[in-house]
């Protein structure tokens, strides 16, 4: 998940996301599923980036894949020699621009969706001594890490005076980088409760996270 200025605004502008397109054309809205239902999000404030503002909105699952990434993480878990037992869809950052650019002299309105998904790949597991490293390696960097996604996506969610967690993509236990900008997401805390209780199943091969789930599961509502 690389969420580089660079990689952001290009995004807004081609209406694709490096991880996924959720939504329709540039200027359109996606179609949600039937059945889709609305997703628990968190709307963040506008930040000013060259050029004009840009606003994330961040929708919260777990969902069940759609195809694409059950295709990609086929190829990713065959790339590290390890079986796919199942996939799990995360959340969507959704992003809104504002502004002019030098290209077109005019104001301009865009945005696009970027997916994040966690492929459960019958990883190995770290020993419980090697776990507190890596946990405790994320401790050392949590707040330098808050300030700068805040910096480039919007301010970190607090609630309660306290800080979301910020939830690992790959988790530790199955040997995710406990400090790489590209592994972390900011988790609402009930969700991120979920989704932690929910990756044993998912490593496991378990329903539903080892079937296909629809095109656009959610609603914006």
């Amino acid at each position: 998940m690389k969420l580089g200025w660079t990689v952001v605004l290009l995004m807004l502008f081609a209406g694709c996301g490096s991880i996924n397109e959720a939504s329709g054309s540039l200027g359109t809205k996606p179609t949600p599923s039937p059945g889709a239902k609305p997703a628990v999000k968190k709307e963040l404030p506008w930040l000013t980036v060259p050029g004009g503002r840009m606003k994330t909105t961040l929708f919260y699952g777990p969902w069940q894949c759609r195809q694409e990434f059950i295709n990609q993480c086929q190829m990713e878990c065959a790339g590290e020699g390890y079986p796919l037992m199942g996939c799990m869809w995360l959340a969507d950052l959704k992003f809104d621009w504002e502004g002019s650019i030098i290209l077109l002299p005019v104001d301009v309105d865009a945005g696009s969706r970027y997916g994040i998904y966690h492929c459960c790949c019958k990883f190995p597991t770290r020993t419980k001594a090697e776990n507190e490293v890596a946990r405790q390696g994320w401790k050392n960097v949590m707040k330098s890490f808050r300030k700068s996604w805040s910096e480039r996506f919007g301010e970190w969610p607090v609630e309660k005076g306290k800080s979301w967690p910020g939830h690992h993509i790959r988790d530790l236990w199955h040997g995710g980088d406990p400090v790489d900008p590209n592994n972390i997401f900011p988790a609402q805390p009930d969700v991120h409760d979920v989704h932690t209780e929910q990756y044993p199943a998912c490593y496991d091969g378990k329903a539903p996270w080892n079937t296909v789930g629809p095109n656009l599961p959610y609603t914006d509502n």
